[in-house]
C-alpha cells in the first residue's frame, strides 16, 4: 500500500489521492499508447511486405499464442515473486522486442517471419505481465476505494485504445523532411521510435513505485499449485459464472469483425463510417467510465451485472437490424457502457473474493477466459456471418446474448445475489473455496 500520505480526495478521484496509483496510471497509458501505435506499425509493414489479408491475422496469433502457452507458469510467477518485478522484467523483454522491430525496419526488407518472432516474445512478456499488473492494483488504493480505481482504470485504457492507433497512423505518415538523417527511420521506424520512448516511461514510473508487494505464494512449484487458480474458479460459482459470462456473450456478440461489411455494404459509409463504427463502443465506455466516478456502484452488484449484459445483447441486435449510422452509432456506444460496467463488476469481483495470494493464478484464468472471447469471438463472427450473412449473424449474437444472460441467472444465482462490491461481502463466500483449492 501507499505509504506516503494521501491528498484530501475530491469526489470521483479517490484512487488518485495515492501516489503509487497516479504514477502507475501515467505509466499504464504510455504503455498502452505506445502499443497500439506499435500494432498499426506492424500491420502495415506486414501488409506492404505480403499483401494477403491472412497474415495479418497471423499477427494476432502471433501476440495471443503465447498466452495459451505461458497460462499456467505465469500465474503462479505473479504469485511466487514480487508482482512490481516481474512486470519490470517484461517491460524490459518488450523494450528488446522493440528494439528488435526497429532493426528489422532498418534493414529495408525485414522478412515477415522474423515480425512474427519478434511478435511472439512480445506476446510472451504480456502474458506474464498481464496476471502480475491485474494482482498489483489492490497494493496501490485502500480497498474502499479499489472500485474508483478500477474504474480509472477502464477510462484510462478506454482513451488510450481510442488514441493509440491514430498516433501510430500519424507518426507513421508524419514528413519528416531533413529532421532525421536516416531514412529508413520514416514510417515503422519512427513509431518504433514512439513505443521505446513510453516502455521506457513506463519502466522509470513503475521502478519510481514505493509498493512492494512481495511474494505471496511460498510454496514451490508444483502441478497442484500451478493448478490452484483453475481449482479456485471451479469451486466458486460467483467467479465461474462471472469469467464464463463474459465468455460466452463475447463470443456470441460480438459484432466488432463485421463492422466492415456494416459500413460498406449496409449502411453505406465508407471507410470514415468504419471508423466512426470503431469508435462508438469505446466514446460509450469512457462516457459511463468517467459517470461512474462521480456516482459509483454501490449496491446490487450482481444484478446490475446481468442487466447490463442483457442491454448488450439488446444494443447487438439493434445495430444489425439498423440501417441509419446514427441509429448504428448509438447502439454500438450504447453496447460500449454496458460492457463497461460489466467490466468494473467483473475486474471487482476478481480481486475482491481472491486472497492475496491466489489473485495472479486466478487472473490468469480470467486472462484465458477474456482472450478466448476475443480471438474465438472475430472468428465465430465471420463463420456465421459467412453462412448467414452479416445482419442475421449480428442479430443471431444478440439474442443468443440475451439468452445467456437469462440462463447464467439461473445457474448462478450467487452471482445474481451480489449487493455490495467489498471483500467483507465477497470474501466469506470465497473461504470455504480457498480451502478446497488447497490454501
Amino acid at each position: 500500500m501507499d505509504s506516503a500520505s494521501p491528498r484530501s480526495p475530491r469526489r470521483g478521484l479517490e484512487a488518485f489521492a495515492f501516489r503509487d496509483f497516479r504514477r502507475y496510471q501515467l505509466a499504464r497509458v504510455a504503455a498502452v499508447l505506445g502499443a497500439e501505435a506499435q500494432s498499426v506499425a506492424v500491420a502495415w509493414q506486414v501488409y506492404s511486405i505480403t499483401h494477403r489479408a491472412l497474415d495479418l491475422g497471423y499477427t494476432g496469433l502471433a501476440l495471443f499464442l503465447p498466452g495459451l502457452l505461458f497460462l499456467l507458469p505465469a500465474g503462479h510467477v505473479a504469485d511466487r515473486f514480487d508482482r512490481r518485478q516481474v512486470i519490470l522484467i517484461c517491460y524490459g523483454l518488450q523494450i528488446f522486442c522493440t528494439l528488435g522491430l526497429l532493426a528489422l525496419t532498418r534493414t529495408g526488407a525485414p522478412r515477415v517471419y522474423s515480425i512474427y518472432a519478434v511478435l511472439f516474445f512480445i506476446g510472451t512478456a504480456r502474458a506474464f505481465s498481464g496476471p502480475a499488473s491485474s494482482a498489483l492494483i489492490p497494493h496501490l488504493v485502500p480497498e474502499v476505494h479499489f472500485v474508483n480505481a478500477i474504474t480509472w482504470g477502464g477510462a484510462i485504457f478506454q482513451f488510450a485504445n481510442v488514441t493509440g492507433p491514430a498516433l501510430g497512423g500519424l507518426l507513421f505518415t508524419l514528413p519528416l523532411g531533413g529532421l532525421l538523417a536516416a531514412e529508413k527511420l520514416r514510417g515503422a521506424g519512427i513509431v518504433y521510435v514512439f513505443t521505446l520512448a513510453t516502455l521506457v516511461w513506463f519502466l522509470a514510473l513503475v521502478g519510481s513505485l514505493k509498493v512492494r508487494p512481495g511474494r505471496m505464494e511460498h510454496r514451490a512449484a508444483s502441478l497442484k499449485v500451478i493448478l490452484a487458480g483453475f481449482q479456485y474458479v471451479r469451486s466458486s460459482p460467483m467467479l465461474l459464472g462471472s469469467f464464463s459470462l463474459d465468455l460466452f456473450v463475447v463470443l456470441l456478440g460480438g459484432a466488432v469483425a463485421l463492422m466492415p461489411i456494416f459500413a460498406n455494404e449496409i449502411l453505406h459509409t465508407g471507410p470514415r463510417g468504419l471508423g466512426l463504427l470503431r469508435a462508438a463502443p469505446a466514446i460509450g465506455a469512457l462516457t459511463v467510465s468517467l459517470l461512474l466516478t462521480r456516482f459509483p456502484l454501490r449496491h446490487h452488484a450482481g444484478l446490475r451485472l446481468f442487466i447490463c449484459v442483457a442491454l448488450f445483447g439488446a444494443a447487438t441486435v439493434t445495430f444489425g437490424l439498423s440501417h441509419s449510422l446514427w441509429l448504428s452509432l448509438a447502439a454500438l456506444a450504447v453496447s460500449g457502457a454496458a460492457d463497461m460496467i460489466s467490466v468494473i463488476i467483473r475486474g471487482s469481483l476478481l480481486q475482491l473474493a481472491t486472497p492475496p495470494e491466489m489473485r495472479g493464478r486466478v487472473s490468469a484464468v480470467n486472462s484465458l477466459f477474456v482472450g478466448a472471447s476475443n480471438e474465438l469471438g472475430e472468428f465465430e463472427s465471420g463463420l456465421t456471418a459467412q453462412w448467414w450473412g452479416a445482419v442475421r449473424a449480428t442479430v443471431a449474437g444478440g439474442i443468443g446474448a440475451l439468452a445467456i444472460a437469462g440462463l447464467w441467472t439461473i445457474f448462478f444465482p450467487s452471482l445474481r445475489r451480489v449487493d455490495e462490491l467489498t471483500s467483507a461481502s465477497l470474501r466469506p463466500q470465497a473461504q470455504p473455496q480457498a480451502a478446497e483449492a488447497g490454501l
